[in-house]
This record gives structure tokens, C-alpha cells and sequence, in this order.
């Protein structure tokens, strides 16, 4: 069984997965930096209006720290660490990262762009940014980086490694001719990795903040890929970013996950008019999968969410997590479109 982690981190995104060989991927990190403000009443009280509320869950208010939640799960080293692209909001925490953990590989579109200005940014830390940069630079001797490119076949990945296992881990964005723009990209959105993870139970597609000609690129040359996958982790956290969503028309998730972001600034309708079911981060807290030969199964952190979907609270994975479903071609769960 592998286990993938779909985290609560405000507006960005992180994500973990377990894989069955007992390595550990982690793609982006946010929140990497955040202590928890409120006192313990001031929880209890947040809880009361979570119960008590019918369509925002309000989880979003809760964000999960990666790093406490990575030692939580027991995991003391992280074998790759893979950038979708440099944006302060999937960088968020990686100093810290670096410190606390020890990540063996570094995944390197190589797209590179301009120090972000921090004089005036309350939200990120530019010792972040700097370690990024270090990192790229070859600068860190114990950290191996590598350049990896769609398409690309390579061990402990796509293909078996020493000990005969593999990850299940493919490369499909962005085309190589952007990231080689290095800083002329126009948007750095489209120099974004798209990652295709072959798990057990079925395809997941973990896409960054992938915009048009990185959609463009991956239809046309992985389009038998990605057609009618199971579970799509919803690109710039779902937000409508002024872009063209035909790609949900060949993708045609089984059900997609949402992060963070203003109600009015993501794209429900882009779904919901396709009928395509969706969770948010708001209304389930984090949310985990384990993936088995029988398929999908998940579990989210709200138990207030899981009862409003009709889930019996009392079946719960190791972190005491309640059950939502198996996602299945044969038998989908459902999920509304809320806030």
C-alpha cells in the first residue's frame, strides 16, 4: 500500500506520498514556516462553529505545518524533494525543511527567475528563497540535484532501481523548450512540473500551478496518460487564473482536490458544469489516500465534513482520519462543490 497526503497549507500546496518501496516524495511545501496563533479555548470555539456550520467548514483557518505533520507520520528523511517551479507559495517553509529533515534528491525543472523582492513580504521568508537558490547552484554538497525533464526515464522513478522496485513517478510538464527558457518564460506557471504518480490503485496527476501551453503540451504528447484519471490534485489550487480549463475534458477526474483560495476566485464552475465531483482543503482539512489494488481510498481530517457526507466518523485510517470512500470507476464517491 502507498499512502498520499494531500495537505491543509493555506493558499499554496504540499503533498507527500509513501511509497511502497518505504521511500518518501514530497512535492512543494507551504506553511513550512507557520506556528499556530490561537490559544486552545480559542480552538475549542473554532471547533463549535466548524460542527455547527453547513457549507464552509471554515478549515482553511486551521492550516497544517508539513513539517510537524511530517513528524508526526514518523518520517525522519525524505528521499525526493520535487519543486513543481520556483513560486514563494510552494517554497514556503523549504529553509526549515533542509534543517529539520534530510532529503537525499532534489527534482530540478531547471526554470529559473529573479529573486522575489521581500521588503515589503509579511508572508514568506527570503532565507527560503536563498536555500532554493543554494540548492540549484550545487551549493549543498550532501543534497543530490538533478535536472529531470519531461519524458525522461531514470531509476527509482519510471524504472526499477538497484533493488528491482519503482515509484511510479512520471514526468509529463512542462516541454523542455520552456524550462530551457531559463528567465525569459513569461509565465513561470508554465514551466511547472506535471507529475503523473502510476500509483496501486489507480492514476493521480499532481500538476503545480501548470497553466495553458503546459496543458497544451501535456494533451497532445501524454494525452492517453492522463484521459479519464482518478484524481487530480487541482492546478494553482483550483483558482481560475484567467486560464482555459478544456483540459478537464480529456483528464475527466474521478474526483479532484482543491486548495485554498478566496470562494470567488476558484473555478467551481469549470467542474460543476462538467459534473465533476471536488473536495477543498476548507471542508476536509487535510486529506489522505491509500492506495491498494482495490482502489482509492480516502480519509480527511474534518470529521464535521465526513458526517455531513453521511461517513460513519467511526472507521478511521492510523491517524484516526474518517473514511469517505474508495475512489473507483465502478463505484465513484461523491462530493459536493462548497466552499
Amino acid at each position: 500500500m502507498s499512502t498520499i497526503h494531500f495537505l491543509n497549507v493555506g493558499h499554496g500546496d504540499c503533498s507527500i506520498i509513501q511509497h511502497n518501496s518505504g521511500r518518501v516524495s514530497m512535492i512543494d511545501i507551504c506553511k513550512g514556516n507557520y506556528v499556530p496563533s490561537l490559544a486552545l479555548t480559542e480552538l475549542q470555539k473554532l471547533d463549535e462553529m466548524v460542527r455547527r456550520a453547513t457549507g464552509n467548514f471554515g478549515m482553511s483557518k486551521k492550516p497544517t505545518n508539513p513539517l510537524r505533520y511530517l513528524e508526526s507520520l514518523g518520517i525522519e528523511d525524505i528521499f525526493r524533494f520535487i519543486l513543481t517551479h520556483p513560486d514563494m507559495d510552494h517554497l514556503d517553509g523549504f529553509d526549515a525543511l533542509m534543517d529539520t529533515f534530510k532529503i537525499w534528491n532534489f527534482w530540478d525543472s531547471g526554470i529559473r527567475r529573479g529573486k522575489p523582492e521581500f521588503e515589503n513580504q509579511y508572508r514568506y521568508d527570503e532565507n527560503d528563497w536563498d536555500r532554493y537558490e543554494a540548492v540549484v547552484n550545487g551549493e549543498d554538497e550532501e543534497l543530490k540535484g538533478a535536472r529531470r525533464e519531461a519524458g525522461t526515464s531514470f531509476h527509482y522513478a519510471n524504472k526499477k532501481g538497484e533493488d528491482g522496485s519503482v515509484d511510479g513517478l512520471h514526468i509529463l510538464g512542462p516541454d523542455p523548450e520552456i524550462a530551457r527558457g531559463g528567465e525569459d518564460v513569461l509565465d513561470v506557471n508554465d514551466s511547472s512540473y506535471v507529475i503523473l504518480y502510476r500509483s496501486p490503485g489507480g492514476r493521480i496527476v499532481i500538476p503545480g500551478d501548470a497553466h495553458d501551453e503546459t496543458w497544451e503540451y501535456v494533451i497532445n504528447n501524454y494525452g492517453d496518460d492522463v484521459k479519464n484519471c482518478d484524481v487530480l490534485f487541482a492546478p494553482h489550487h483550483g483558482r481560475k487564473s484567467g486560464r482555459s480549463f478544456d483540459f478537464l475534458d480529456v483528464l475527466n477526474p474521478r474526483i479532484t482536490l482543491f486548495g485554498c483560495a478566496n470562494s470567488g476566485d476558484l473555478a467551481y464552475g469549470s467542474w460543476s458544469s462538467r459534473e465533476l465531483p471536488v473536495i477543498t482543503n476548507n471542508q476536509a482539512g487535510n486529506i489522505v489516500i491509500e492506495s491498494t489494488a482495490a482502489g482509492l481510498d480516502v480519509y480527511c481530517e474534518n470529521h464535521s465534513y465526513a458526517r455531513a457526507q453521511g461517513c460513519d466518523t467511526a472507521v478511521q485510517n492510523g491517524q484516526g482520519y474518517p473514511y469517505l470512500g474508495r475512489v473507483r470507476r465502478e463505484t465513484p464517491i461523491s462530493a459536493g462543490v462548497a466552499a
